[in-house]
């Protein structure tokens, strides 16, 4: 059976790569030639042992590849074609799915619902980090590259920028707004992005690293709170003339910057959370206002789907994103252990890594 190179889960703080068989598609799938991918905070959570995968599974949900080959029962695309499939990969015929939450796909069990229920690459079937990836559902999830837009354009489309965006859309945001987002990691980065998109006049993007504040602004930022020199929550509300925000984005999940996006918001404020987090959280009695304070808390897995795919590269085709400025550093599939060593210590000003076998 021919092998592949892929990046393998083997136990907390142990990524390693190793050899697969190639995937064999069945009736319904697609198995991509990977181009290029990339690493994710919550692969570097997988890392860490902080969200619990197989022993043994390929990980990354955020591929850009080439149609190997079909299966039997896939309609509208061929082989050989450029395309992308979103994290978040939908079958369009569950009960979430018909519901309207397509990235709970799958979340449902006998036993209730389990988080991350839509994602599968790397969390629940192999994922992107290798030379092939099998696409499940490929007719609903498989989107065509436009051929004048490289892998590193659309690169951010499959996760991050779908995320991102999801945090501004989910928070309602409106024109003339003013939207709080604490973070400005990638996600962060895109969320001020789709925040600009949506139609906020007035941005306050929290963040400390210097390159992360340079390009926040670059994304759309009107301010930065920097929170190692002031009081976030005091200046925020002072650029707000003590209102508050009518939209806080949390975007990278920890228990002060979840906090700090409930003390900024204005009376009736929404709390978009997008962060991953790792332990329980704690709502405080005054930030909250007792429960009184007309506030919305959401929370977003990214949308994924063909269409989700075609609607981000049409807005990376307009020029009004560009996320090519988030890829930092690249490196071959043979070296993703050094990747990974580099994207989970944050090191030399990492925002993202391209990966190409």
């Amino acid at each position: 059976m021919p092998k592949m190179k892929a990046a393998i889960f083997v136990e907390p703080g142990r990524i390693v790569l190793d050899e697969k068989p190639i995937p064999d598609p069945g009736p319904l799938d697609a198995v991509i030639r990977i181009t290029t991918t990339t690493i994710c905070g919550t692969d570097v959570h997988i890392l860490k042992g902080e969200y619990p995968v197989a022993k043994g599974l390929t990980i990354g949900h955020e591929p850009v590849g080439i149609i190997e080959k079909l299966g039997s029962q896939v309609r509208g695309f061929e082989e050989g074609q450029r395309v992308i499939a979103g994290a978040i990969t939908p079958s369009g015929t569950s009960n979430a799915c018909l519901c309207g939450v397509h990235s709970q796909d799958g979340a449902e069990t006998r036993h209730g619902w389990k988080a991350m229920g839509g994602w599968k690459f790397g969390n629940t079937i192999d994922g992107a980090q290798a030379e092939y990836l099998l696409v499940p559902d490929a007719t609903a999830n498989l989107a065509p590259v436009p051929d004048d837009l490289s892998d590193e354009q659309v690169l951010m489309c499959p996760d991050i920028l779908s995320t991102g965006f999801s945090g501004a859309e989910r928070g309602n945001i409106r024109i003339g707004d003013t939207v709080a987002v604490f973070a400005q990691g990638p996600i962060g980065l895109c969320a001020t992005a789709g925040a600009k998109l949506m139609g906020a006049t007035t941005i306050i993007a929290v963040e400390s690293i210097p390159a992360r504040i340079d390009m926040a602004r670059r994304m759309g930022a009107d301010h930065v709170v920097d929170f190692k020199k002031t009081n976030v929550v005091s200046e925020v509300m002072r650029l707000t003339d003590g209102r508050g925000v009518d939209v806080a984005v949390e975007a990278l999940g920890r228990q002060e910057t979840f906090e700090w996006g409930l003390r900024v918001l204005r009376p009736g404020g929404t709390l978009s959370s997008l962060g991953v987090y790792s332990a329980d959280l704690r709502i405080p009695l005054d930030a909250f206002a007792a429960g009184l304070g007309d506030h919305t808390i959401v929370t977003t897995l990214c949308p994924g789907g063909k269409e989700r795919m075609r609607r981000l590269m049409r807005v990376v085709a307009s020029n009004k994103v560009d996320t090519r400025p988030l890829v930092t550093h690249r490196f071959k599939l043979e070296h993703i252990v050094e990747a990974y060593d580099l994207f989970a210590h944050q090191r030399d000003g990492v925002l993202k890594v391209a990966i190409t076998p």
